[in-house]
This record gives structure tokens, C-alpha cells and sequence, in this order.
């Protein structure tokens, strides 16, 4: 119940409209069991994490879990190795992390913001790695390996800095994810049923938008 208080009405309504979406698509679109079951742990751990919850963590390990099966079946090797070799520790540890950060008598994190030194390392650093994991990816025949090589790069930086809590996550999440809605869907026009996630990168995208806003608002307000 402590959860469900830190949700506006406004909020709880949009998420309930997004899982019956999701069940709407499964029924009448035929999607992958997998596919919903992936959306469905995806979008309820990036609305906890927004939320600043660390539970959000459990439902985090369950969806890259199923997501990793995903980009197994699909040939996405970048994703199969960034969900199941690094999303899953990370979020393990993110989960014990956040614990020691909970604002008093609440079960809400404490927001930081990264240094202008820090947020230059992380540009540099990380445009670096997208080359050589682009190089890498290619060689190995993967089906998009622009795409998968910046998805993958952004979101090892992406979910480093959610564990720190940071707000600049929301940058690398927006990146990724509006990236990520389009390279699904090619995959959904070639015949594969994977709708629901295709609606689970457009949903992660709106809410990296929103939950940035929301974040910035509390940070500047503190």
C-alpha cells in the first residue's frame, strides 16, 4: 500500500490503460506469450524505478530475463548479452544499493545529478564504445548492428546510472528506447510476432520523458 500512495489517480489510470493494451494486443493481435510477459515486467519496473522504488528491481530481473529469450530468437546478440550478462547482476545490486539511500520514513530513493566532468567522460567514453561494439557486432553478423551496438552501449551507461540514482539515466533511457521501438519494429513488419514489445520501447520511451521532467522538478526542488 506504501507503494501504491506515492501514484497519482492520473498515474494509476494510464498504467492500468497500458496493461490492458497489452492483454487487448495479445488476444487480438496473436502476440509471443513471451513477448507480453517480457512488456509486462519491463513496463512495471521502469514505472517503479521512476517512482524511485526499489522493489522495482525484482520485476527488473524477471523482464530481462524474458527479454534475453527475446534477443536470443531474434538474433540480437548486443541485447542477449547486455539483458542476461549485465541488466540482471546490476539490477540485483541496484536493488541492495537503493536500499541504503531511502529518504526517512518513506520508500522513495534520494535523486542525485551528475558533475559537468563526470557527464563528459560518460559522452566520450561511451561514443567510443558504441564504434567498437559496432565493429564487433558486424563481424558477428548481427541483423542491426548500428542500432543494437548504440542500444547496448547507452544502456550499460543508461542502467550505471540508475543504480547511482542519477537523473542523467533519462537522457541514455530516451535514447535507447525511441532506438530500440524502431529496430522492433522492422522486426514486427518482417512477420514476427512481437507487438507488445514494440509497445513496451514506445512506452519505456514516453516514460523516460515524463519520469525525467518528474525527477528534475524534485531535484530542483530539494
Amino acid at each position: 500500500m506504501k507503494i501504491i500512495k506515492q501514484f497519482k489517480k492520473s498515474e494509476l489510470f494510464a498504467t492500468a490503460c497500458i496493461y490492458l493494451i497489452l492483454l487487448l494486443n495479445v488476444f487480438v493481435f496473436k502476440d509471443s506469450p513471451i513477448a507480453f510477459i517480457s512488456a509486462f515486467f519491463g513496463i512495471t519496473y521502469t514505472i517503479l524505478a521512476g517512482k524511485g522504488t526499489p522493489i522495482c528491481y525484482i520485476f527488473g530481473v524477471m523482464g530481462s530475463s524474458f527479454y534475453g529469450y527475446l534477443a536470443f530468437h531474434n538474433a540480437l546478440w548486443g541485447n542477449l548479452l547486455l539483458y542476461m550478462g549485465y541488466y540482471v547482476p546490476m539490477q540485483i545490486l541496484g536493488y541492495f544499493r537503493w536500499q541504503n539511500y531511502l529518504k526517512s520514513n518513506s520508500y522513495e530513493i534520494v535523486k542525485t545529478s551528475l558533475n559537468k566532468k563526470e557527464i563528459s567522460w560518460l559522452i566520450i567514453i561511451s561514443f567510443l564504445a558504441c564504434l567498437i561494439v559496432a565493429y564487433i557486432l558486424t563481424v558477428s553478423k548481427d541483423k542491426s548492428p548500428i542500432i543494437d551496438s548504440i542500444t547496448t552501449v547507452l544502456s550499460i551507461a543508461g542502467m550505471y546510472l540508475t543504480v547511482r540514482r542519477a537523473i542523467e539515466q533519462w537522457w541514455f533511457w530516451m535514447i535507447v528506447n525511441g532506438l530500440s521501438a524502431f529496430m522492433w519494429t522492422k522486426i514486427a513488419l518482417s512477420g514476427e510476432k512481437v507487438y507488445s514489445t514494440v509497445i513496451m520501447w514506445s512506452v519505456y520511451f514516453l516514460l523516460a520523458i515524463y519520469f525525467y521532467a518528474t525527477w528534475r522538478r524534485e531535484i530542483h526542488a530539494e
